[in-house]
């Protein structure tokens, strides 16, 4: 029985080999936590430990997804495989999220920049674990030009007494 459970556990990666999978879900801490890192920054709900779990998850399913592919399900041809299923259930999954963490307040609407970034830091979990890694770091960048850079010319352009996102 022991042994049954240990190979469980050196059972090797069919489709994604283990050290492409751990740089992949690195990949996708790293830029996930530099965009909540700038949450934290600015003490929005969801920050750092959010960003990155949801990036984690997305790109574990992402490859989950290929390992899956790569078993034998009865034959060939009898299994079929859509990676847009896996997107879709990444993107519902986090939208979830991402509208619990939205609320209205005094006729505001608050937190939506949070939501929205959360609902990034998926794709780009799912861009990471799809080992799109380059495409996954320039959407990271794009999000913190958006972020910091555009919020920054907002209270210069359009100033208020309280800027919220």
């Amino acid at each position: 029985m022991n042994e049954t459970i240990l190979s469980e556990f050196g059972r090797s990666f069919s489709a994604v080999p283990a050290p492409v999978a751990l740089l992949r879900l690195v990949a996708a801490m790293g830029l996930a936590g530099l965009i909540g890192a700038e949450r934290e920054w600015r003490r929005q709900p969801a920050g750092l430990r959010t960003h990155i779990l949801v990036s984690v998850a997305a790109c574990l399913f992402v490859i989950l997804g290929r390992e899956l592919a790569a078993l034998d399900f009865g034959g060939s041809g009898e299994q079929r495989n859509d990676p847009l299923r896996m997107i879709e259930a990444v993107t519902a999954g986090v939208a979830f999220l991402a509208a619990g963490i939205i609320f209205k307040s005094g006729g505001e609407v608050k937190n939506i920049t949070t939501g929205a970034s959360l609902w990034l830091a998926g794709a780009i979990g799912l861009g990471c674990g799809a080992g799109q890694m380059p495409l996954a770091a320039m959407a990271t960048a794009i999000v913190l030009v958006v972020l910091v850079v555009l919020r920054a010319l907002e209270t210069r352009v359009w100033p208020r007494d309280k800027h919220h996102d």
